[in-house]
């Protein structure tokens, strides 16, 4: 027996005060609805209505009983309705993980103008660069930067990643500009320790130049930092355009040997389940998509 089934067979009948009236009502036969309220009473073990030829009427228990159906079934009907209307229109909270320095430099419009679109929708956006588990710490998305290895979860890419080498004007001056690979084995580098086996790859695969004496290396968890320090003078970086580009498009930095630059990386939108997702996720995951252009507006140094 489906217990809402009969909860609401039992308060037709005690609203229509007839067991016809009630099974017109749900589009069913008389006989179904009274087999529904007598597996109800026998569950109960309480007689809730009192039957004559002529009429239908509640017993004390019945009327007890009525009055706490009405609420539990209307109780039912407005989640179910909260929750559809939660899949047609995007709102409550959208918890995003996202990498610190890609956030803070191109997310600010990104969530006030998603957010502008979809008022009901409040954000919760974590910045960090360590891999998140998104369902243990219950994240709806995070953003993913690299070469994502298979996993059970979705992922969506949202722009293409390039990494430059690049240092400043100064700095080249003083100590050369890089020609070809070898050239590069005399320089001091500035490097991002949570992609290090990002960096090694550019550096010794991408560039090939093992060997390198890497003491005087900068290395710092922060891209921002970095591409700072290479502006500076400090070295060479080897960077994603999102964080250099605009320096390069400015002249700041210059980049070295892009004949040689590796395969760009991806971000990705990466989440938990393809099929119902809520609305608040599947607006984000819309609107993100192009949002950032093709190719995307940091790479517009390439079109100058």
């Amino acid at each position: 027996m489906d217990r809402i089934d009969a909860m609401r067979a039992f308060e037709l009948v005690a609203s229509e005060g007839s067991f016809t009236k009630a099974a017109d009502r749900l589009d069913t036969s008389p006989q179904l609805v009274s087999k529904y309220v007598g597996q109800l009473e026998q569950r109960l073990n309480a007689r809730l209505l009192n039957r004559t030829t002529r009429k239908v009427s509640l017993t004390e228990a019945g009327s007890r009983y009525f009055q706490w159906v009405q609420q539990v079934l209307q109780d039912i009907d407005e989640m179910e309705s909260q929750i559809g209307d939660m899949q047609e229109e995007a709102q409550g909270q959208l918890r995003i993980s996202a990498p610190v320095s890609f956030a803070i430099q191109h997310m600010g419009s990104l969530v006030t103008e998603f957010q502008q679109a979809h008022p009901g929708v409040s954000i919760d956006l974590q910045l960090n660069d360590r891999k998140v588990d998104i369902v243990e710490e219950g994240f709806d998305i995070a953003l993913r930067i690299g070469h994502l290895k298979s996993s059970s979860l979705i992922a969506k890419q949202i722009a293409p990643i390039r990494l430059a080498m690049c240092a400043s004007p100064e700095y080249l001056k003083r100590h050369g500009t890089p020609e070809k690979p070898e050239d590069l084995r005399k320089h001091r580098y500035l490097r991002y320790s949570y992609m290090e086996n990002e960096t090694s790859f550019a550096v010794n695969q991408w560039l090939k130049i093992p060997g390198r004496d890497s003491s005087g290396d900068l290395i710092c968890n922060n891209g921002d930092l970095l591409v700072k320090a290479a502006i500076e003078g400090a070295g060479i970086a080897i960077q994603p355009t999102f964080i250099s580009g605009q320096a390069i498009a400015e002249g700041q930095l210059q980049r070295l040997l892009p004949e040689l630059e590796p395969e760009p990386m991806g971000l990705y939108a990466v989440y938990a389940h393809r099929k119902l997702l809520a609305s608040k996720v599947r607006c984000f995951l819309d609107f993100i998509d192009g949002y950032f252009g093709t190719p995307p507006y940091w790479d517009a140094f390439d079109s100058e």
